[in-house]
């Protein structure tokens, strides 16, 4: 099968990098043909102020990629386009391209941003659904992207616009979200539900596990608000059998965060830093258990799928898709989002269970073999494909687009406030 893979890095490379490159390299590695179409929104660094405010137009729509992607659809004609992130270089032009040379369209749904301009439901420290209730003008008052009401009122109206264009339903075939949960969410987008599909993302190579258990627990990831590290340093202080804590990664959160644990007298806790990502699944193998804080509606943790290929178990906040992707008592255990001292209690259950979290472990181990291995990931990713190109040209849908132009109005509590200024990414 030939296929054009589409994604705009970010200015900061992260899970959705990864993912886009992994799954590149398994297509590629079971003999299709894969193209790349690719933008990096690091590219902004060298727009001049005047030219920024170009960005605003292309959030929206950009001509030069419509044009440019319509030109490589006509001399590669690939059997399928699948599309990770366009925002802001990319621009949802290319939907249009695909849709008048009939090319089937699978979109994966890395975040929220449909519904949410940050893609996160995110915002003054806790989950925020105020654009799904009240219209996506709320988050313009609260300057929700990149702390800019200029910013946020750009990705605010390239979604109304487009929600009210239909793009999201006539311009794509067929939908990828990465847990039930997120499905949930994104269908309240008004998507066709037959044609939104789960598909996790998946763990290579395998890392393998460890018959050498350490004495620590482990924190692996960014170290930002959200994630709330210092929720794992405040339970600490609750613990009567300490156990050692080891935290792998950095962020602006990094030095709060060492200076909190100076604080607390947890001399038990030592900060990593960055490492390569072959010494951070050492640290992982040899682990007691991932400890997983983030109160963010995560859409699919690599760490934890990680973990599970590394036969460690996870506990984790009981929100959004961790809690599916972790089956207390079986592959982990869950404890209340932000409440240190029910972590604690979890986390001294499982120092002092030291048997029945191998057990875990032996069964995270399974879950991954069975459902987070590139060996079960491609016929997934192939089926949906296929499904894609049958489905595509659906009439229906295209009577229903039509009259969704004809009324004039936009859907649902969707509003737009057109200010105009750079668009920041």
């Amino acid at each position: 099968m030939k296929i054009l893979l589409v994604h705009n890095r970010y200015q900061q490379a992260g899970g959705e990098d990864v993912v886009f490159q992994q799954e590149h390299n398994l297509l590629e590695r079971m003999g299709n043909e894969v193209l790349v179409y690719c933008r990096s929104n690091s590219d902004v660094g060298s727009y001049s102020g005047v030219k920024k405010l170009s960005l605003l137009k292309r959030t929206i729509w950009s001509s030069e990629t419509y044009r440019e992607f319509r030109d490589l659809l006509r001399q590669e004609k690939p059997d399928v386009v699948h599309i990770h992130n366009i925002w802001v270089m990319i621009s949802p032009s290319i939907y249009t391209a695909c849709r008048e040379l009939d090319v089937p369209v699978v979109q994966t749904f890395h975040n929220y941003r449909l519904l949410c301009p940050v893609g996160t439901f995110f915002r003054d420290g806790k989950v925020c659904h105020e654009c799904t209730n009240h219209g996506l003008g709320r988050s313009v008052i609260h300057g929700c992207y990149r702390d800019s009401r200029p910013a946020t009122a750009a990705v605010a109206l390239a979604l109304a616009i487009h929600r009210w264009k239909g793009t999201w339903t006539t311009g794509i075939d067929c939908y990828i979200t990465l847990s039930q949960f997120s499905r949930s969410l994104i269908l309240t987008a008004g998507l066709p539900a037959n044609r939104v599909f789960v598909k996790s993302n998946f763990v290579h190579p395998d890392p393998g596990t460890s018959d050498e258990k350490a004495d620590y627990a482990l924190f692996l990831g960014r170290l930002s608000f959200e994630k709330r590290v210092s929720t794992i340093l405040n339970a600490w202080t609750h613990l009567d059998k300490r156990v050692e804590l080891l935290i792998i990664g950095d962020g602006p959160e990094a030095t709060p965060l060492q200076q909190e644990a100076a604080r607390l007298g947890l001399t038990g806790v030592s900060f990593l830093g960055y490492i390569t990502r072959d010494r951070a699944l050492g640290f992982l193998r040899r682990a007691r258990f991932l400890v997983f804080s983030s109160e963010l509606y995560e859409n699919f943790p690599m760490t934890i799928a990680e973990a599970f290929a590394c036969g460690v178990p996870v506990i984790c906040s009981r929100i959004g898709a961790m809690q599916e992707i972790v089956e207390d008592g079986r592959t982990g255990l869950h404890f209340t989002p932000g409440d240190a001292e029910d972590l604690a209690a979890k986390v001294q259950w499982a120092v002092n269970h030291p048997e029945q979290m191998l057990q875990m472990g032996r069964e995270a181990r399974r879950e991954y073999e069975s459902k987070y291995t590139a060996e079960k990931n491609y016929p997934q990713l192939m089926e949906i494909y296929q499904q894609a190109i049958a489905g595509k040209g659906s009439q229906s849908e295209a009577v229903n687009s039509r009259q969704l132009r004809s009324t004039g109005e936009l859907p649902g509590n969707f509003s737009v406030i057109s200010t105009a200024d750079d668009s920041r990414s």
